[in-house]
């Protein structure tokens, strides 16, 4: 069996000897594909030094974080274009529409969300799109690309009449812990969307799943979210594992 992450940011731990045993851990559980989304410049170096230690096992996607949006968007865009066309990054993320905290810089995460997605369009690359309480902006700005381009929309937490038009899109939905919390509302959205339209994915340290909630999250605990999908679909978590797996590779063509 082989599960996928298809976003964690387990790069956030930095020490060797605590990262190499969350890698343990998510090998135990058979979590062996790990995709890691940037969120700024700082987390470059990080994130490349994982994947430079694991290469067989991690994943680099580039990209800025809706929350790492300030005035000087564009002088930072500019040098991590660089990094993207330069490096085998996997895919453009995370990106998109943070809405949660404020709409200071609401003007400037669209602006560097279209930027990036034509990134996406040059460098032929899928994307993973970070969406929170702009689920409007965002697809306003996606459906203008339909056809062009593909991906995840990470940590879906939306309406089944949400999930339908991103699937038009030719997008899929990632699920994570947050599938596992009682009144979540994602479990009706589960049972109404195919396999085939589904990923899975941590977000680990966040969002942890039950049974470990309250504590850090990650990717080794992945197999928590696949046996969910496995009860709520009455199927076997090797059957999620296999297609969620190849939803991946048909996404990142790894």
């Amino acid at each position: 069996m082989i599960l996928t992450d298809t976003h964690t940011h387990i790069y956030y731990e930095e020490d060797s000897f605590n990262r190499a045993e969350l890698i343990n851990r998510c090998l135990q559980n058979e979590v062996t594909r790990l995709f890691l989304p940037n969120v700024d410049q700082d987390s470059i170096a990080p994130m490349s030094s994982l994947v430079d230690t694991y290469p067989t096992y991690c994943f680099p996607m580039i990209g800025l974080h809706p929350c790492s949006v300030k005035d000087d968007y564009l002088i930072v865009l500019k040098k991590m274009y660089e990094y993207a066309s330069r490096k085998n990054y996997v895919a453009i993320g995370e990106i998109g529409i943070d809405l949660y905290h404020d709409r200071t810089f609401l003007e400037q995460q669209k602006h560097t969300f279209s930027i990036q997605l034509n990134w996406a369009i040059e460098l032929n690359l899928p994307i993973a799109i970070h969406c929170r309480n702009a689920f409007e902006e965002v697809y306003h700005i996606l459906k203008f690309f339909k056809g062009n381009i593909k991906g995840i929309f990470h940590c879906f937490s939306g309406s089944l009449e949400q999930a339908k038009r991103i699937i038009d899109l030719g997008f899929y939905l990632g699920i994570g812990g947050v599938l596992t919390y009682k009144n979540s509302g994602l479990v009706s959205v589960v049972e109404e969307v195919a396999l085939t339209n589904i990923v899975l994915e941590t977000d680990a340290p966040y969002l942890t799943p039950v049974p470990h909630r309250g504590k850090p999250n990650e990717s080794a605990y992945l197999i928590y979210v696949a046996e969910k999908i496995a009860d709520i679909k009455g199927t076997s978590i090797q059957e999620v594992a296999d297609i969620t797996t190849q939803n991946s590779v048909n996404i990142f063509g790894v």
